[in-house]
């Protein structure tokens, strides 16, 4: 039986999600902002399609979850959790074209390139992720624009060159796509392809928030463990998972011949790599006592999750 705690988390859990849904479904209306000539039905429904109705929005619970820490206000940080789940979703449709993972299914439903085609999955992506610019800089998220740019800045550098971008292009580069295969530093990649968006969610609480440089420390140390146990969970899931459950076929990294945490560490060595990771996020979560309880929480749903 689930324990009072583990309830707690997964009510509070699946309301941030419901909360996301709703943020997002009025976000991806057909209701023109201003400046905006006409929001195309087909890519309007592409986006719609490949961002509603899925997920259990991590990403966003972080967010939500590490500005409660500073009693940030709830809609505020949702806002800045749907901008992050728009690069998120972005980040899925390209991942699955042809070009990239070549993915049939994703939550179990045809990829987004398969249910349209490739155009209009790639202007589907570029669209989730100039929306997620455009929502992180509203005025309502927070009365300075300092703490705006912050979030921007910070949110660019996550998904880009030195982010989940940049790490998408290594992680190609160990597959042996542009010539010999090249050398994989692991912990690296996944801190770029993986970790970034996930730490993000949990800095963006301490920009929010305006910390002090201690907190936002922490908030980052946390983010980067959890991120990579986030990781070390997916590769092991490849490799022990039900495909059922994930929503996907299991063995993909074995079949495109990725180098992984389980290919590099071994089953029981990366096991014990998570146990690591989770000793390192409660460390960092320490300067909060039990506001930082959710999200000490987290890292273990992050480590014990089977999809």
């Amino acid at each position: 039986m689930m324990t009072t705690a583990a309830a707690d988390f997964a009510k509070r859990l699946d309301q941030t999600a419901d909360d996301t849904e709703a943020l997002l479904a009025k976000l991806l209306s057909d209701e023109l902002l201003p400046d905006e000539i006409t929001r195309p039905k087909r890519l309007m429904e592409a986006m719609r399609y490949s961002s509603l109705n899925g997920g259990k929005r991590l990403r966003p619970f972080l967010v939500v979850e590490s500005s409660a820490v500073f009693g940030v206000p709830r809609q505020a940080a949702l806002l800045v959790g749907a901008a992050l789940e728009c690069i998120h979703c972005y980040s899925l449709i390209h991942d699955d074209l042809p070009a990239m993972d070549n993915s049939d299914l994703r939550r179990s439903r045809p990829t987004l390139h398969k249910k349209t085609d490739d155009a209009t999955a790639i202007l589907a992506g570029d669209g989730l992720l100039t929306l997620a610019f455009d929502i992180v800089t509203r005025d309502e998220i927070h009365k300075d624009a300092t703490v705006r740019l912050l979030l921007t800045r910070a949110l660019a550098r996550a998904s880009g060159i030195g982010g989940m971008v940049g790490g998408q292009i290594l992680d190609l580069a160990g597959e042996g796509r542009f010539g010999d295969r090249e050398p994989v530093d692991v912990a690296r990649l996944q801190q770029m392809k993986t970790g970034a968006l996930l730490r993000y969610g949990c800095i963006a609480g301490a920009i929010l928030g305006q910390s002090t440089q201690k907190e936002y420390q922490a908030l980052d140390d946390y983010g980067r463990a959890l991120g990579e146990a986030f990781q070390i969970a997916d590769d092991l899931l490849d490799v022990e998972g039900d495909a059922a459950a994930l929503g996907k076929p299991a063995g993909a990294d074995a079949a495109l011949g990725k180098t992984t945490f389980v290919t590099q560490l071994g089953i029981d060595g990366a096991k014990q790599r998570v146990r690591d990771l989770l000793a390192r996020a409660d460390s960092a979560l320490s300067i909060f006592g039990e506001k930082g309880d959710v999200l000490r929480d987290a890292a273990r749903f992050v480590a014990e999750r089977k999809n």
